[in-house]
């Protein structure tokens, strides 16, 4: 089914709606959650809460992309689950290492808290995005956004690890020279 035709069963409020999304989009939310959170009971509940926030926010919104929503909502839900259990307990996976990562390269949270400067830093960085070749801009979004392993990067660009490793530590290195030449101090 397309998405606007699965946006139409929201609109319509019908229940449909969920099991059309679930079967299109379930495996990419799920990924997305496994990749931040390592638990299935936590992606599960990351999946179904997902789920009925699409269910409460359409109607109103209407999203241009029914998969970059759902990314969106599954990522933060999960962020926000991975923020609460760390504050009781940190643990591994790929959040940590993906943070540990850019800590070098963007601002800390303290600086950028208010919504301008939040605004500012995406259009910078959506900008240096749009200067890359794709598969570079592939490889540090599925990293940075979707929280990949090096192992998922490595396999869909066709190279090593190790060469996976050094592109995104030149595209973290490439990505400070920006900023800080944008007037972002690090």
């Amino acid at each position: 089914m397309e998405d606007h035709e699965i946006i139409r069963l929201y609109f319509a409020r019908d229940e449909a709606a969920i099991r059309e999304t679930d079967r299109k989009y379930g495996g990419f939310c799920a990924n997305i959650s496994w990749n931040i959170l390592q638990n299935t009971l936590d992606v599960e509940e990351c999946v179904n809460d997902t789920y009925l926030h699409i269910w409460n926010s359409i109607p109103p919104v209407k999203p241009l992309s029914l998969m970059a929503y759902l990314g969106k909502v599954i990522r933060n839900l999960s962020l926000n689950l991975r923020k609460a259990k760390c504050a009781q307990k940190r643990g591994g996976g790929q959040y940590d290492l993906v943070y540990d990562e850019l800590s070098q390269v963007v601002p800390s949270s303290e600086s950028v808290e208010d919504s301008y400067g939040e605004i500012v830093l995406r259009d910078l960085l959506n900008r240096w995005l749009a200067t890359l070749p794709e598969e570079h801009r592939l490889a540090f979004v599925g990293r940075y956004w979707f929280f990949d392993s090096i192992r998922d990067i490595s396999a869909r660009m066709g190279c090593s690890e190790g060469k996976t490793k050094m592109l995104l530590l030149r595209l973290r290195r490439r990505l400070k020279v920006y900023l800080e030449g944008e007037g972002i101090s690090l």
